[in-house]
């Protein structure tokens, strides 16, 4: 048995009274009544935004600024100095052979835990136990030592990395540093030197409350049947992620439409979710960073909009109209219209967004549907992924990581103007897609396969063991053309 810990989230409320002590907010006490506050201002926002919508600027699009070409001279006889050199040397790790020297005392210990892997969802003979145990009862020569090196290293692959080989994880985006953090020869010296096997195992496997809720369940079911394949297959998704998910972070379950705001893996808040309807507007799953957040924010309509179904033209015949919809159009002298509606009650991003740049255009936002919440089933956007309760969760966010009052961050939604609030220190944003999984209040939940995404990770696990898997996935990213419009 792997030595682990962790223990059930624990849904809790911002109190009054309470103070969130970390880092990065130097102590600022979240309460209730900043809740009460967003709620109270609502209305009147809504009111002032119509009016302040015609101050806000023509085109927001960035111009494109003048290149210049400026000759850069650098000393052919530049060096670095020995001293520096050596101190660098000094600071590198030495690498690990490959192929290292087992005794029979640390081969029997990795023979044992291979024994037992089936309770964390693993099979003893993807790991050559049998071929293991020969070796021992040969006693301690190159072949053992050949044989119980490819077994910790399998064994440490698919602990650390997730044994569904990356071509059956669809739409998986996500880069695991773990492969950096705990080298698969680094881990193998430790355990050979400190003969401590299970604990050195353990320093590697996923640490999340919810994947020992899942390894529970795993031992009260029965092996083979389509629950126990299940567990299997969510609890391996929870080792494609980075065993450190950061002390404060978002994630958001897809399959669940549930948002987390979590810190110290417990939940703080939670929020409803709309997430990309099936097919080409899936959302994908990621993990990105958000680095600020934007009251008011503006959206610039992609040219799909503007061109393919006649906005830009409307917006320029038809300016009364425009104005109420808060849409700004600029004609560029080639023709080419660009649009941009502006921050206000109508705004299709709503009243916030989370900056959170990536390569997917993914982001979180509010939206003026908030009816749309009430449904059941939420899989109904282009992709992004529209929040309940946004600008609690803005406020929030601009508390925890901007270093804003409740007062300054109530003003800067109340402005009714495009106002972006970076933050001190990013906060880890995670999409996820579990089929299984705790929901937010605990209980272990089986959630509907909306995406069809675990028909390849149960095959994997029928399938042999695939060795030299890929880090990276070789799937194509499918551009989302945000339109957060209402959905009719």
């Amino acid at each position: 048995m792997l030595r682990h810990k962790g223990a059930a989230p624990v849904a809790a409320s911002i109190l009054v009274g309470r103070t969130v002590n970390t880092k990065l907010i130097s102590k600022r006490v979240i309460r209730v009544s900043l809740l009460a506050m967003v709620g109270a201002a609502l209305p009147a926002h809504l009111a002032a935004q119509s009016e302040s919508a015609a101050s806000q600027p023509e085109n927001l699009l960035p111009q494109n600024p003048e290149i210049q070409q400026e000759t850069v001279e650098v000393a052919a006889d530049a060096v670095i100095s020995d001293p520096v050199t050596a101190a660098i040397d000094d600071m590198a790790e030495p690498e690990q052979p490959g192929l290292q020297s087992w005794d029979l005392d640390n081969a029997r210990a990795l023979a044992a835990i291979i024994e037992g892997i089936g309770t964390d969802g693993l099979k003893p003979a993807d790991y050559n136990l049998s071929g293991l145990r020969a070796a021992i009862a040969g006693g301690s020569d190159a072949d053992l030592n050949a044989v119980a090196t490819q077994s910790f290293a399998f064994l440490v692959e698919d602990l650390r990395d997730g044994r569904t080989p990356m071509n059956a994880r669809k739409q998986w985006f996500v880069l695991d540093p773990d492969v950096d953090r705990y080298p698969t020869e680094r881990l193998m010296a430790d355990a050979l030197a400190s003969g401590d096997m299970a604990g050195t195992l353990a320093r590697i496997m996923p640490e999340h409350p919810d994947y020992f809720r899942l390894k529970e369940e795993l031992g009260k079911t029965e092996a083979g049947t389509k629950r126990y394949k299940l567990i299997q297959a969510n609890m391996d998704r929870w080792r494609w992620l980075a065993r450190d998910l950061g002390s404060q972070y978002l994630m958001t379950n897809v399959p669940e439409y549930q948002l987390r705001l979590t810190v110290n893996d417990k939940i703080i808040r939670t929020y409803r979710t709309v997430v990309g309807k099936p097919g080409r507007t899936a959302t994908p799953q990621i993990a990105e960073s958000v680095e600020g957040v934007i009251f008011n924010p503006t959206w610039t309509v992609p040219q799909s909009i503007v061109k393919g179904e006649g906005l830009g033209a409307r917006v320029l015949n038809n300016p009364a109209w425009a104005r109420r919809a808060g849409y700004k159009a600029t004609k560029h002298a080639n023709g080419w219209v660009s649009v941009v509606q502006q921050p206000g009650p109508n705004n299709s991003l709503g009243l916030m967004k989370l900056d959170m740049p990536n390569r997917h255009a993914i982001f979180f936002h509010d939206t003026p549907s908030r009816h749309l919440f009430k449904n059941a089933r939420r899989a109904l956007s282009h992709g992004c992924i529209r929040t309940e309760r946004a600008t609690e969760l803005a406020i929030t966010m601009a508390i925890l990581q901007g270093g804003l009052t409740a007062d300054e961050s109530v003003a800067k939604l109340k402005s009714g103007k495009y106002t972006k609030v970076g933050f001190e220190k990013t906060m880890p944003a995670y999409i996820t897609y579990f089929t299984m999984a705790q929901n937010i209040e605990g209980e272990l939940t089986t959630f509907s396969d909306i995406y069809g995404r675990d028909p390849a990770v149960l095959k994997s696990f029928e399938a042999a063991r695939v060795p030299n898997r890929e880090r990276v996935t070789g799937e194509q990213i499918i551009p989302i053309e945000n339109d957060p419009r209402d959905i009719v």
